[in-house]
């Protein structure tokens, strides 16, 4: 029924058999063994790229947590809008859900398939009689698997053969206790490498996403399963068992390998981000020439002095007459000046200015004359 992932597994694996085989021979365990693995290390790295974007899209998550749970708080009566706000956010950062379970969902079907095809070489065929061939493997290929011996205990064998999910069609039902001495390590080390790997992806989450769910899923990965690996692993046979070692030895590498990775991308967008707004900005002690967004430019008052020391006259504009605005010391002095120009005296001196240095003429405008069709004060001829 599974056959579309029985023949792939097993292919993987008959060729890096037929690769160690031929350093070590065929029949060596040894040869079994690297077989194994590196038919994980194939996997594994053909699912290196969603194993990046599962760390990308894991890491969108974290930054935007904050706002998931402000949608979480305001819909938390209405579970279809919820829902369908979640996934609109989720679109608008180009996170894909899915995408973070991927890994993990291609490895289960590989792991069933590597069970069933170590399990298969001491199965006896339905018909009867010897063993003729396992998927790709050939009779010759079953005979050196069934000789491949690690401290005299076959690759497929378990601690406990009987659990029909795990066994399959078994014939050896029951406890096997010569094989503990072997499997026993190979599951501490598989528990301790799963422990570690759980710890390393939990260290790398963002405290501010945290969620009480998260922390009971933190505990599971890294205690439960752990825990779960050294009780169950008494039903794996060898071969399994070393690709569970296997599996989370790549991943612990993988993991410190991708994250670190991402650090420094992190990094120098940072820096870069950094320099740009060093670059724009004033440099230390220097003033800013230009002038702020919306400000005015400033303007000469009306009737301050230049910068030499001269007034200039301001002609007041709108006026009727067009006199000129000047201060009481200037229409003095320019009364004087057309009085000696025409040679008489002035008869009307100019009058005295008042406290406020302003002209008392009757008009209450400084400069102007009291009636302004009156003549200047000379004698006529």
């Amino acid at each position: 029924m599974l056959d579309f992932i029985y023949y792939p597994v097993s292919f993987i694996l008959w060729c890096w058999h037929k690769v160690f085989g031929f350093v070590f021979g065929e029949a060596a365990a040894i040869s079994w063994i690297l077989g194994i693995i590196f038919l994980t290390f194939t996997v594994r790295g053909i699912m290196f790229k969603p194993f990046v974007n599962q760390v990308r899209s894991m890491k969108k998550m974290q930054d935007f947590a904050p706002e998931m749970k402000k949608i979480q708080k305001k819909y938390a009566s209405d579970r279809q809008r919820q829902a369908a706000e979640m996934q609109k956010l989720q679109k608008e950062h180009g996170v894909n859900p899915l995408g973070s379970c991927l890994p993990m969902l291609l490895q289960i079907p590989v792991f069933i398939g590597l069970n069933h095809v170590l399990r298969a070489f001491t199965m006896p065929p339905p018909g009867g009689g010897p063993k003729t061939e396992n998927y790709f493997f050939t009779q010759h290929d079953v005979e050196s698997y069934v000789n491949a011996k690690l401290f005299g205990v076959n690759l497929g064998e378990a601690v406990y053969n009987g659990v029909g999910v795990v066994s399959g069609g078994a014939t050896n039902i029951g406890w096997h206790w010569s094989v503990l001495p072997v499997a026993l390590p190979l599951m501490i080390v598989a528990s301790i490498a799963t422990h570690l790997t759980a710890r390393h992806s939990v260290a790398r989450q963002n405290a501010a996403s945290a969620t009480p769910q998260t922390a009971m899923m933190n505990k599971l990965t890294m205690y439960i399963f752990p825990l779960g690996v050294l009780v169950f692993g008494a039903l794996f046979p060898l071969g399994l068992l070393f690709y569970w070692l296997a599996n989370n030895g790549w991943t612990l590498m993988q993991q410190r390998l991708v994250y670190t990775k991402i650090d420094k991308e992190e990094a120098a967008l940072k820096a870069e981000a950094a320099e740009k707004r060093a670059t724009l900005g004033p440099k230390p002690g220097q003033k800013p020439t230009a002038p702020k967004v919306g400000q005015k430019p400033v303007q000469q008052k009306k009737n301050q002095p230049a910068q030499g020391g001269s007034q200039k006259k301001v002609t007041k504009a709108g006026s009727a007459h067009g006199f000129a605005q000047t201060t009481p010391a200037e229409a003095a002095a320019a009364a004087a000046a057309a009085a000696k120009a025409d040679g008489a005296t002035v008869a009307d001196p100019a009058p005295a200015a008042d406290t406020n240095g302003s002209k008392d003429n009757g008009t209450g405008v400084p400069g102007l004359l009291k009636d302004s069709t009156r003549k200047s004060g000379r004698k006529r001829r």
